[in-house]
């Protein structure tokens, strides 16, 4: 971001800002609340309302705040795990309802991937500059997308035992294999789960797509959204391939993305930036507003779960020490000092 900043700033850059356009960034703040409603609202109507909405906005924050500081690759899918049995949900449902929410996230990239690569032929959704590198990675991100997603479908719609075989088989390796009869136990309770998940009515598939989808949404309007907000620009165009780098910034082996996001928001978004000098304060607010924030919001839902941890240890510590003491109080013998 600093080296962004570095190339394009000008001197006298926020005199020569669109005043009237940088309101924009207060749509972006608002859209960014959406989407964690949208979010807590999945994970809420995935639990089946056990989930209050505290908690399910409790859960997110979690799961977005371990996203921001872990590598793209890895997600906050086990911190969303373990933060919902912390909500009293046992470990296999928690897995389920992530499986479940990241497979409906994976489902909507069944439509997209393809829908993308037919616009290609209309619109330069990867830009010109990307070159047949850039070409040859993006199809390549596309495929591997299209196949991930298309086995979690198959494994929670149609044969969740391939999940279950899925899990054994990556807890049976070296490092994971001391977990193996815990984890065993935990997977028939996920396949189980899965299969009451199955035999819900297509009204709660739908309905649980739809809050995965405007959740989605609301994330890749944002980069077109900060463009907006600095210059004017081609809208559809900018959605569209804020919808090219979201996919691409899910292999990024960086905490979140850092760095590797900043450039593909050059690389996406700056060519339609006719103000070449905007763009490293659009990179700025853009990460400002969907990355930092989050990473805030999240660090304090993750210092409630280690508050409450602490509180019960201490609980637990006291409550320990009064059993041990009465215990003692009933060994005297009669007369003893």
């Amino acid at each position: 971001m600093g080296i962004l900043i570095y190339w394009t700033y000008s001197p006298g850059l926020f005199d020569r800002l669109y005043w009237n356009r940088t309101p924009g960034l207060f749509i972006a703040l608002f859209v960014v609340g959406l989407r964690i409603w949208f979010l807590s609202a999945k994970i809420r109507y995935l639990s089946e309302q056990r989930l209050s909405w505290i908690a399910s906005l409790r859960v997110v924050l979690c799961w977005e705040f371990t996203s921001s500081v872990t590598p793209s690759t890895i997600g906050g899918g086990p911190m969303a795990t373990y933060v919902m049995t912390r909500e009293k949900l046992s470990l296999g449902e928690s897995s389920a309802i992530v499986i479940y929410g990241i497979m409906l996230d994976q489902l909507l990239l069944v439509f997209v991937i393809p829908m993308l690569v037919v616009l290609e032929f209309f619109f330069p959704v990867v830009p010109e500059n990307a070159g047949w590198v850039g070409y040859g990675a993006m199809f390549l991100i596309y495929m591997m997308l299209l196949g991930y997603a298309t086995f979690l479908t198959y494994g929670v719609f149609r044969n969740p035992y391939v999940l279950k075989r899925a899990v054994n088989f990556v807890f049976s390796l070296p490092l994971l294999r001391k977990h193996r009869y815990k984890v065993a136990r935990e997977a028939e309770v996920l396949e189980s789960y899965s299969h009451e998940l199955r035999k819900r009515p297509r009204s709660f598939v739908i309905n649980a797509f739809a809050l995965s989808t405007l959740a989605w949404l609301a994330k890749v309007w944002l980069p077109a959204i900060v463009v907006l907000s600095f210059v004017p620009a081609d809208v559809l165009l900018s959605f569209l391939r804020g919808m090219a780098m979201t996919l691409a910034g899910m292999f990024m082996p960086t905490p979140g993305g850092s760095g590797g996001l900043e450039g593909l928001y050059a690389l996406f978004q700056g060519p339609l930036m006719t103000r070449r000098e905007f763009l490293g304060i659009a990179v700025f607010m853009w990460r400002l507003i969907s990355f930092y924030l989050v990473v805030g919001a999240g660090l304090m839902a993750m210092s409630w779960y280690l508050n409450v941890k602490v509180v019960e240890t201490i609980n637990e510590k006291k409550n320990n020490g009064t059993k041990s003491g009465s215990a003692r109080e009933d060994g005297k013998k009669p007369g003893s000092p």
